[in-house]
């Protein structure tokens, strides 16, 4: 008969190897999805701008601010076929691999859009390729959250799974507070006032640069410190995770995670995308106001998941998720008129607003990503997380074509964004509901 006391020191043994391993691969799923941010909304930020710098000076106000929003909509539609690809094999070969080449992956297409040349120099050449780059981008960038947020999910304790992924997607605001300081500080030094200003010419490429370096210290940190999730090393493998997604329960799973991530989406992209667009193409507000907004908003909302999610914890993800989806179809499209109306009139007030508006809509990213892996089993789940995920990105990903739209029935195109803002809110809310709880779920 064994010792028991060599079986429990072997199982304590264990048990601070798996935490530690857990530990490991929660850390890279924050820095892997604070890297992942930070690329996404680099057009928004950083090229914001500089927009210019690829576009005709013809263009009316309108289409510069549709090409703007155009070049940020393309990597989202690319991540759905990359957490579509990515996902299949993250639950037939494993989540650490997929994290590993999504991640390198990444890193080079940032560098390569940083090096790109502008309109006066390969003419509408240079937005085409830039557009190419910010698919094949969004395709990685798929890929990354599909391996590594499932990974630490599965490492996550059951009590702590809110806790875990509402910190994991904190690195989300804080990528873009990150992003918007170095802006904000390039462009004190960098003038961006003209065409041939420092920062249009060669300043927005500083903060690309900057996001290729951190991906690629993210893949090195999966490559040397990150274990594969035993749960799903442990688990039956299914032998078409994708077509299994697509049949009966898992595939009306889908569907109703499919609703609540379109209505997220679209609320996302009127207040991250959108709403900077307008003020700086439309209203005209300051570049430097606009961003320093924007970085008050980040860094309050970055303070807000971690409380989001240890409440979705104790009263459950789906209460939650349709309260969020009640402020952002009431209060969130009320707020955006009267910042759309008023216009800049202080610092302070537009401050102010963007941030109220911002709280209205964005946490619910503090609780999607347990609640999604929860609706999902391990056979499928980085399939499930991955697809239902990001294929809700590409109806939202063209509001801005929904906005010209509702401008040519007669609506003024800075107020299109407050219904693209209240359609998002009730299809977040009306997926809640009808959906299930699932913070007693079971993910082993």
């Amino acid at each position: 008969m064994a010792d028991p006391v060599v079986s429990f020191g072997q199982v304590l043994q264990f048990d601070a190897a798996n935490h530690d391993a857990g530990q490991r691969a929660l850390r890279a799923a924050f820095i892997g999805f604070f890297v992942d941010m930070f690329d996404v909304y680099l057009p928004v930020v950083a090229l914001g701008p500089a927009i210019s710098y690829f576009q005709p000076a013809t263009l009316s106000p309108a289409l510069k601010s549709t090409m703007f929003y155009v070049v940020f909509a393309l990597s989202l539609v690319g991540r759905p076929v990359g957490a579509t690809l990515f996902g299949h094999y993250a639950d037939k070969l494993g989540r650490r691999r997929v994290a590993i080449i999504s991640m390198g992956g990444f890193a080079v297409v940032t560098l390569l859009i940083g090096l790109l040349p502008g309109y006066e120099t390969w003419g509408m050449g240079s937005i085409v390729i830039l557009v190419l780059l910010r698919f094949v981008d969004g395709i990685f960038l798929g890929g990354e959250y599909t391996g590594a947020n499932p990974l630490a999910m599965e490492y996550a304790p059951k009590e702590k799974r809110g806790k875990w992924a509402a910190f994991i997607h904190t690195g989300f605001p804080l990528s873009l507070a990150a992003m918007s300081l170095i802006t904000t500080g390039l462009l004190r030094v960098l003038p961006a006032g003209s065409l041939h200003s420092p920062y249009v010419q060669w300043g927005w490429r500083i903060p690309f640069f900057l996001g290729a370096v951190f991906a690629g210290g993210v893949f090195l940190y999966y490559v040397t410190r990150v274990q594969e999730s035993s749960v799903w090393a442990k688990a039956d493998k299914t032998k078409s995770p994708l077509k299994e997604l697509f049949r009966g329960d898992n595939f009306r799973c889908l569907l109703q995670v499919f609703l609540v991530m379109s209505g997220a989406w679209f609320t996302l992209n009127a207040v991250t995308s959108i709403l900077p667009g307008v003020l700086l193409t439309v209203k005209n507000v300051n570049s430097v106001v606009v961003t320093n907004a924007q970085l008050v908003a980040y860094c309050l909302l970055a303070l807000c998941f971690v409380p989001f999610g240890v409440l979705g914890q104790k009263v459950g993800r789906r209460p939650i998720l349709a309260l969020i989806g009640l402020a952002s179809c009431t209060a969130g499209p009320i707020l955006y008129y009267v910042l759309v109306r008023t216009g800049y009139r202080s610092a302070l007030q537009l401050t102010l607003l963007v941030t109220l508006i911002n709280l209205c809509a964005s946490p619910v990213w503090a609780i999607v990503t347990s609640y999604i892996n929860e609706r999902f089993p391990t056979g499928i789940r980085a399939c499930g997380y991955g697809v239902g995920f990001s294929a809700a990105t590409i109806i939202p990903a063209f509001s801005s074509f929904y906005m010209l739209g509702l401008n040519g029935l007669g609506m003024p195109y800075e107020y299109t964004a407050i219904v693209i803002f209240a359609v998002g809110g009730f299809l977040l809310m009306l997926g809640a509901l009808y959906g299930p709880e699932t913070k007693h779920v079971e993910l082993s």
